[in-house]
């Protein structure tokens, strides 16, 4: 099986990583940091808003069970692109709507994607980051997994069911098998 990489920031790495588990073809997800100057930055550091890197995951896929569209189509579905720098409670550049592509094609269809977006007037304004994945940090340990591992976080139980609710109805036909 040939696998691709799509990774994308839209507010909590939490909230995207437990959208994005739940997608067919989607063989991982992995939170992490992407879009700073300092290198190997911890959790600490990004929230702190000093590193310029945004909360972000890294989407391993099977690009032929999934398109990279159809992970831009959930992507844009369980966040607000039209919202600098904040995604619900989450304040700060690190919780910025981002999209970092892998390679000309990605970019590409992402372009492409924003301004089917605007034109359709499904969204208007949107401030969504579209740059170059330079590199990307794997998140600690303690933040992989973290709705699996902590369904009954407050923060999560908050944030996360409404985004799982909108992204099942309008993606049905994305989500895997249970």
């Amino acid at each position: 099986m040939t696998t691709a990489q799509a990774t994308v920031a839209g507010g909590c790495f939490w909230c995207v990583e437990a959208a994005f588990e739940r997608v067919r073809g989607v063989e991982s997800v992995t939170s992490g940091y992407c879009g700073g100057h300092a290198d190997d930055p911890t959790y600490e550091e990004v929230c702190a808003g000093t590193t310029g890197h945004a909360e972000a995951v890294q989407i391993t896929y099977d690009p032929e069970k999934i398109s990279y569209e159809d992970l831009l189509e959930v992507f844009f579905t369980i966040h607000d692109p039209t919202t600098e720098d904040r995604q619900g409670p989450d304040v700060g550049s690190q919780y910025r709507s981002g999209v970092y592509y892998h390679d000309d094609e990605q970019r590409q269809i992402v372009e492409d994607y924003i301004d089917h977006l605007e034109e359709t007037g499904e969204y208007s304004g949107i401030v969504t980051e579209v740059a170059p994945l330079e590199t990307f940090y794997v998140a600690e340990d303690k933040h992989q997994d973290y709705f699996e591992k902590h369904p009954n976080q407050p923060y999560c139980q908050m944030q996360i069911p409404p985004k799982l609710e909108k992204m099942e109805a309008k993606h049905a036909d994305k989500l895997a098998d249970s």
